[in-house]
């Protein structure tokens, strides 16, 4: 189920999308897999190497680290968004 909330921390670079995952996140490889064939550019964070992104997923999440967790252009996150969630939250705020 993909959950949206709002975050006031950084918003994405470039106006690109931010992915935070796991290497071992089966979600996270189809959700990428997917970003890539509808060529919609994203940046990879591992939370496993960054205490912060690690944080900020922890933030959106309830206090889990759930991943993937994306975070729009406009600041808001979804966790776990299907490609049509995604897709409809980008063309939301355009």
């Amino acid at each position: 189920m993909a959950g949206r909330s709002d975050v006031s921390e950084d918003v994405a670079t470039d106006n690109q999308l931010i992915m935070y995952s796991t290497p071992w996140c089966g979600y996270c490889r189809r959700l990428k897999s997917q970003l890539d064939r509808a060529g919609i550019p994203f940046t990879e964070i591992d939370i496993t190497d960054d205490p912060d992104s690690t944080a900020f997923v922890e933030s959106v999440n309830g206090g889990n680290q759930t991943v993937p967790t994306v975070r729009l252009p406009n600041g808001t996150a979804l966790t776990n968004p299907t490609l049509p969630q995604l897709t409809a939250a980008l063309a939301a705020i355009v």
